[in-house]
This record gives structure tokens, C-alpha cells and sequence, in this order.
């Protein structure tokens, strides 16, 4: 079983990369903590995995693994 299964979708993820550089440059204007906060949405997007979707049951990928698989 793998812990770390895509949940978070195409859409979500440009909106996240999106949020991400909207809250680094603010962090950056500011300059203040905003920009470490940019990291969330930033590795989020990234990697595909929300920890917070798993614990809510939401999946935004329209990826659904075949039984066996390791994705």
C-alpha cells in the first residue's frame, strides 16, 4: 500500500503553484515569515500529495490506480 498516493489533480495543482508564488512574494514585499508559508501549496503541487485531502477523503486526480498497482 502506498501512503503517499496522487490525490491532488492538474487544476489543483496549477492553483496551488499559483497561491504558492502569490504568498512568496508577498512574504518577500513584507518581508516577513508569508514566504515560508509559500512552501505548503509550493510541495504540495509538486509532489501531488495533500495529507490533508487523505483526512478528508477528497481526491482531485483523475488518475484511479488498477488494482496491483504501485501508484
Amino acid at each position: 500500500m502506498n501512503l503517499l498516493r496522487k490525490n491532488v489533480g492538474l487544476t489543483d495543482r496549477l492553483l496551488r503553484l499559483m497561491l504558492a508564488l502569490l504568498i512568496g512574494a508577498a512574504g518577500m514585499y513584507y518581508q516577513n515569515w508569508l514566504g515560508i508559508l509559500a512552501l505548503v501549496p509550493l510541495l504540495t503541487a509538486l509532489v501531488g500529495f495533500c495529507p490533508l485531502y487523505t483526512l478528508f477523503g477528497i481526491n482531485t486526480c483523475p488518475f484511479r490506480p488498477k488494482a496491483g498497482s504501485n501508484r
